[in-house]
């Protein structure tokens, strides 16, 4: 499989609201990392926009724990975006600190919790697609592909991921790589190829944003 049938092709069955959509949810979540490395409140706004854009495109590719996941971003964005004005003495920087104990638990909990509940939701995912028409419908993970299981592990990464972001902790950025380097093949495998470049920049851009955080908390501990 060539460039032209992994980034290309699959485009030629798309909209133009598709493509430009998609060219603005990467747009403006590559800006709202670059905020989130400067840890700068900039990045809430910027990524709202995101996440809505990629609650739609996510919902109609079948990506359902993504685009939960997104649902959950635009809640978190608000959360965290109130959080870190609380926080910041010139209402745009904020400081960071590493993770306690009970954070920690907090993120397991969570991510188990994510883990149920999508599984759940793809467990009743034929229901779905037959518009909620219980008759002749198979439940089951029989329909899911590797994509999908991927999908499930991803949205709870990037849930915990979210959750310390908002509450500034470093540890963050681990949950982001992760999250980011898993979902390179899985949506260009889904024929989303600028999505998935935009998690190759998103992968370079949250090591960046780890060096940089554990610099400042250095720098600001001394």
């Amino acid at each position: 499989m060539n460039l032209y049938d992994l980034f290309v092709k699959p485009y030629e069955t798309y909209t133009d609201l598709q493509i430009f959509l998609e060219a603005a949810g990467t747009f403006f979540g590559i800006l709202s990392v670059f905020f989130s490395i400067k840890k700068n409140i900039w990045v809430y706004p910027t990524g709202i926009i995101s996440t809505v854009i990629y609650v739609y495109l996510l919902f109609i590719a079948g990506l359902l724990g993504d685009c939960m996941i997104n649902v959950y971003y635009t809640v978190m964005s608000i959360y965290g975006w109130i959080l870190w004005r609380q926080h910041s003495e010139d209402n745009v920087h904020v400081e960071v600190s590493w993770a306690t104990k009970k954070e920690w638990l907090i993120s397991l909990i969570l991510f188990v919790l994510s883990v149920i509940l999508v599984m759940i939701i793809y467990y009743y995912k034929p229901l779905l697609d037959n518009n909620f028409i219980s008759k002749n419908v198979e439940y089951g993970f029989h329909h899911l592909d590797w994509a999908n299981w991927m999908d499930i592990f991803t949205t709870s990464v990037f849930l915990v991921g979210m959750w310390l972001m908002a509450k500034r902790r470093i540890e963050n950025w681990i949950f982001w790589i992760l999250g980011d380097l898993i979902s390179i093949p899985m949506y260009i495998y889904k024929g989303y190829g600028i999505t998935s470049v935009q998690y190759l920049v998103f992968t370079v851009m949250a090591t960046i944003g780890y060096i940089q955080w554990r610099k400042n908390f250095k720098q600001n501990n001394i």
